[in-house]
């Protein structure tokens, strides 16, 4: 997230749908373009390629457990902070340093979202 838009003539998100042919495979192509010092052009391009499964057990666990102490103390409602800690499209999304922050703070008892 950054704290001003990107123009869309500057920014392309591809499609993230199913592909069958990779199985449980998520591939993400990342490329970044700027200007370092003395205004020199710099190109930075990625490739990363996880296996999806354990990747989303691990948040789905922690949405559990988090959905137990909310059932604990008895509320009711979205739980913001959970949700976009743990979920890919939440009701509310922020930043993952807040959400991280919401979520301990709700774990803790010092927060109810």
């Amino acid at each position: 997230m950054l704290h001003k838009r990107l123009p869309n003539t500057q920014i392309h998100i591809g499609p993230s749908d199913y592909v069958p042919w990779q199985q449980d495979r998520k591939v993400c192509f990342l490329r970044i373009e700027g200007r370092g010092f003395g205004d020199c052009p710099i190109e930075l391009e990625a490739r990363l390629s996880v296996e999806d499964s354990p990747n989303s057990a691990g948040m789905t666990i922690d949405a559990i457990r988090c959905l137990r102490v909310a059932r604990d103390r008895n509320l009711s409602g979205p739980l913001l902070s959970i949700s976009a800690w743990t979920m890919k499209h939440p009701p509310k999304p922020m930043s993952d340093s807040d959400a991280h922050n919401l979520t301990e703070a709700f774990i803790r008892g010092t927060s109810n979202q």
